[in-house]
């Protein structure tokens, strides 16, 4: 696959200084021992983990509480606000300028937009770094002033799950919140500077694997990359505990039902959730019975159709 800029309209998704970058050819040729290959191998048991936390399934089925996501955006803002400060201090550095895409990636200021949405102007003097989220920003601020390399991981673990999964994850916060439809509260979803998001993730993959790196520093990113996985799963699991404590009812604006109404009568193999996973791991039985129980259940549909949507979308990022 070859990268090449051009001034022409057709373009793979991303503006650079007027010009349209064109990432030629649908498929890319890669090799196990591409950083991209090796982070996906790599990391697939700590995505296994994050996917499987609590907060994360509840959030998927809709179930999500206004303060809890009010809590968890001012998560996300001091996270990249700390990551998106050490990109820029190392944007020379020969191993971040390639992958350095500011106007198409960089989250702080829509999370600062939705802040302001939620909390009002004065929002930065009624949010503060939680004791679940601090290991997590001064691990990458340790990283940037001490072996920037490293901020390759924190980018790729971010920035791609959230090219990857976003948009299915801002339909269901959406509906279930009940936001308005122009987007307010929900920027941090929305990734203006992108045009197509396929094209821009194989440029991305292209610039990552393109750098010199050796393979012991290639084994040492995918570890940090891991460890980026550990740190998000302890903002998701404070945010669960502190949920336990809160009193505000689920607004889920009827999305489905709990699993626990759907698991009623103890058969496993009725429940929508098991079968959509079955159909994802390549299981032909159950192919029809997901489509009978999306069709008996018709207030599960879409929290099933989000739930295999998002499935989908976690395999692409492996694949593509």
């Amino acid at each position: 696959m070859t990268t090449k800029i051009k001034a022409e309209p057709k373009s793979s998704g991303v503006t650079n200084g007027g010009a349209r970058i064109v990432v030629d050819g649908d498929d890319e040729v890669l090799s196990p021992t591409d950083l991209s290959e090796m982070l996906a191998e790599g990391t697939k048991d700590s995505h296994d983990k994050a996917e499987n936390c609590q907060f994360v399934k509840d959030f998927l089925r809709g179930r999500i509480k206004r303060e809890l996501f009010k809590r968890g955006t001012a998560a996300l803002y001091f996270v990249y606000a700390a990551m998106e400060e050490e990109i820029e201090k190392n944007e020379d550095h020969p191993h971040i300028a390639p992958i350095y895409f500011p106007a198409e990636l960089h989250r702080r200021e829509a999370l600062a937009r939705d802040l302001e949405y939620f909390y009002g102007e004065d929002w930065e003097s009624q949010i503060s770094l939680s004791a679940g989220t601090k290991p997590y920003v001064d691990r990458i601020h340790e990283v940037g002033q001490r072996d920037p390399v490293l901020l390759v991981a924190h980018s790729y673990t971010r920035y791609m799950g959230d090219l990857s999964g976003g948009q299915i994850l801002k339909k269901v916060a959406q509906r279930a919140l009940k936001l308005s439809s122009t987007g307010e509260g929900l920027n941090f979803y929305q990734f203006e500077g992108i045009h197509s998001q396929k094209g821009f993730k194989q440029l991305y993959r292209s610039r990552m694997n393109e750098l010199e790196l050796d393979a012991e520093t290639k084994e040492r990113i995918v570890g940090e990359s891991n460890r980026a996985f550990s740190f998000n799963m302890m903002v998701f699991t404070e945010l669960e505990e502190i949920g336990k404590t809160i009193k505000e009812e689920v607004q889920d604006a009827g999305l489905g039902h709990s699993h626990a109404e759907i698991m009623e009568g103890g058969d496993i193999n009725k429940c929508p959730y098991y079968a959509a996973k079955m159909v994802a791991s390549g299981n032909p039985t159950y192919a029809c019975q997901l489509a009978m129980t999306l069709l008996t259940h018709p207030p599960c549909q879409w929290a099933l159709a989000a739930w295999v949507a998002l499935l989908a979308g976690f395999t692409a990022w492996y694949l593509l």
